[in-house]
């Protein structure tokens, strides 16, 4: 499947920034912007090129068979959110992704803030407390459909100062086009003093 990915990125135009932060190999990924279907066929294309372990997170039951044919190579992880011992809490959405570091030496788990393809003025944070959490940077990758460029820029390790982590987040998908850049915002609430 990353063959056909490749092949249709290469014939679209699009071109690899070479430039990889060595954090690539052990962070949380933003993807975005997210506003086209598109978007995820080149991101696996850009990322099995670059050789990044790329992975994102679904419900532990899309990666059972028969399912996992499709979604395991694409690089689903599966979220369970089973307390590990009776009577203890269901752990968070946030713990249990960040748990998934413990359990990988290498992984870049992609995560799209942005939470859907139309316009969201709101950002999830989740991302942000998953790598607080787990201790790994924040990668900023990116799909620029203007000069059709597919990368990774701004490499932030979080403070817990959220508010100024994603000012610099925000700043720099600034200047990013997306696909369809109507359907594209940063998150001005982080923006704006």
């Amino acid at each position: 499947m990353n063959a056909i990915f490749r092949l249709i990125f290469k014939i679209h135009g699009w071109k690899l920034d070479q430039n990889i932060p060595k954090e690539a190999e052990r962070c949380v990924i933003i993807a975005a912007p997210h506003t086209s279907n598109w978007d995820i066929i080149y991101t696996r294309a850009a990322f099995d090129w670059l050789k990044i372990p790329l992975k994102f997170t679904i419900k532990k039951e899309w990666t059972r068979f028969p399912l996992n044919l499709i979604t395991v190579p694409m690089g689903a992880l599966g979220i369970d959110r089973t307390p590990k011992k009776p009577g203890d809490p269901r752990p968070s959405m946030v713990e249990a992704m960040a748990d998934l570091f413990n359990h990988h030496e290498k992984l870049a788990m992609m995560v799209t803030p942005e939470g859907t393809r139309k316009k969201n003025p709101n950002w999830k944070t989740g991302f942000y407390y998953v790598a607080l959490k787990a201790n790994v940077p924040i990668v900023c990758g990116y799909l620029d459909y203007k000069t059709k460029t597919a990368g990774m820029g701004l490499v932030l390790y979080p403070t817990g100062d959220i508010k100024a982590d994603l000012k610099k987040i925000m700043q720099f998908y600034e200047n990013i086009t997306a696909k369809y850049p109507e359907n594209f915002s940063i998150d001005y609430n982080y923006i704006n003093d």
